[in-house]
């Protein structure tokens, strides 16, 4: 008993060791802009030609149709109402399909063998990338897959969720991952929806047993993203390509978010376990 409750107190001290020692982090992305139309200035007054004078009409002969009726026919009536049962089944079609998801989330973190040149190279991407616009969030994606595909020896472990509903839900579980993953580590650097921070006076913490980098890739689209459960490498790379299939046309929001952010630190194989119990070896 006393052997047990050592090791829950050691536990909670490494567990709170961990919390107050996190690592660097960085992250860039977010919903695209879209601005508001400009007020339209009202313009002159239309001016109206003024009406012709009316001259009073005489009826003209009424045709009665063959097959009764009255002078429409029996024709037309078919015809109207053919227009309103095939209006009826195509809203009530309509209605049917808008029950179903009509977009999806997605969260791919991967755990791969921490080096300065992947850092400088993600830091890099964040700097550059266009965080206001559909495409400039579309191509950071494309990039950091890219980056990611020729890291695959590096990989160790990984982690894929995906999630499908409406619009509205996708955005709402997009944004709490994305808390969630700022939650891991002091951000050091962040660009979001066009403006940028960064924490310079932040020391960099070099461990012995640091030897990891988790990057993690958020991704809300119209398109219906498919799982890839139980993940392995191969599944990995199609679910990298699934991200990057994203255009600006169904694009609802993107994040990339990596730690360490700093180069030169790593997390070590406690901490990365601690901080993400969902990975799975690859």
């Amino acid at each position: 008993m006393l052997k047990a409750m050592r090791r829950l107190v050691w536990l909670l001290l490494l567990v709170l060791s961990l919390a107050l020692a996190q690592k660097s982090g960085g992250g860039a992305g977010g919903r695209p802009y879209s601005p508001t139309p400009p007020p339209m200035s009202p313009g002159p007054a239309p001016v109206f030609p003024s009406p012709a004078p009316s001259y009073p009409s005489y009826p003209g002969p009424v045709v009665v149709y063959p097959g009764g009726g009255g002078s429409l026919g029996i024709v037309p009536v078919l015809v109207v109402l053919g227009l309103v049962l095939v209006t009826a089944y195509m809203v009530r079609g309509l209605r049917q399909a808008g029950e179903g998801p009509t977009a999806s989330v997605a969260r791919l973190r991967l755990a791969l063998l921490a080096r300065p040149q992947v850092q400088k190279a993600l830091r890099q991407l964040a700097e550059e990338a266009d965080t206001t616009s559909a495409k400039g969030l579309a191509d950071l994606l494309d990039e950091a897959a890219l980056l990611l595909l020729r890291e695959e020896p590096a990989w160790r472990f990984g982690d894929y969720q995906v999630a499908a509903g409406s619009e509205e839900e996708v955005l709402a579980r997009f944004d709490a991952w994305m808390l969630e993953e700022r939650s891991k580590y002091q951000e050091t650097f962040r660009h979001f929806e066009g403006k940028k921070q960064a924490l310079e006076a932040y020391p960099a913490q070099v461990e012995p047993g640091g030897r990891y980098l988790v990057v993690s890739l958020l991704l809300a689209d119209r398109r219906l993203l498919p799982p890839q459960s139980p993940l392995t490498r191969s599944r990995a790379r199609q679910a990298l390509m699934d991200l990057a299939g994203s255009s600006s046309f169904t694009l609802l929001a993107a994040y990339l978010s990596w730690t360490p952010e700093r180069e030169g630190e790593a997390l070590t194989e406690e901490e990365l376990l601690l901080l993400y119990p969902e990975l799975e070896k690859l």
